[in-house]
């Protein structure tokens, strides 16, 4: 099973997703997780490596790559049906290199805001994404959402990603997200990514 975690847009909390979802596939389901980390800034990759000097067993392998490693990479992790590949994408559209790991991918999970120019990248993630891969699921994730906000745009948003997918929970704005890494997701916040987890898990992931 791969599963991709993009959105063209910077800055719309790919790397702490995958990381709060690759903790909670290992902890909660006992799922196999390997993570691709093949975002410019590799800060999974730095947390992972950091991590290490602290504790002992880790629960999942984190492997730093780019876009051109990846058709071996596929190669080696994909041989064991039931493991869980993460992919933490750059954030951009313009490089044949996503086209292998666009065709090869299972599901799609897109963090996006409520705002128009997020709104705009995300749609054209998606139009490109299905493309070139018609059959991939896709889990939309309302992400850094703050409570005391007014989203005007927001049942427009629903409105349009909704035809391309599902739309979960919406994850608030909170500063423990700061705080997750590749051993530990504050228990803070296991209230607010159940949920978003559970309904991704339960559409796409437990036949697994």
């Amino acid at each position: 099973m791969i599963i991709i975690i993009g959105n063209q847009k910077g800055g719309a909390g790919k790397s702490t997703v995958t990381l709060a979802l690759a903790n909670f596939l290992t902890t909660v389901k006992q799922c196999a997780v390997t993570v691709i980390d093949m975002d410019y800034q590799q800060s999974i990759a730095q947390k992972f490596e950091k991590a290490k000097v602290l504790e002992n067993a880790e629960p999942y392998q984190v492997i730093p790559a780019s876009l051109e490693s990846y058709p071996v990479l596929r190669n080696i992790l994909g041989k064991n049906e039931k493991d869980m590949i993460l992919i933490d994408l750059p954030g951009k559209l313009d490089d044949d290199g996503l086209l292998p790991v666009f065709n090869s991918a299972d599901l799609v999970i897109c963090p996006f805001a409520y705002d128009e120019f997020t709104f705009e990248s995300t749609v054209l993630f998606t139009v490109v994404l299905r493309k070139i891969n018609p059959k991939i699921g896709i889990a939309f994730i309302p992400n850094r959402i703050k409570s005391n906000a007014r989203y005007e745009i927001m049942q427009e948003v629903n409105e349009q990603l909704s035809k391309f997918g599902r739309i979960t929970p919406v994850l608030p704005d909170r500063i423990d997200f700061q705080r997750i890494n590749t051993f530990y997701t504050p228990v803070s916040l296991l209230p607010v990514i159940t949920p978003v987890f559970e309904q991704i898990y339960n559409a796409h992931l437990w036949k697994i």
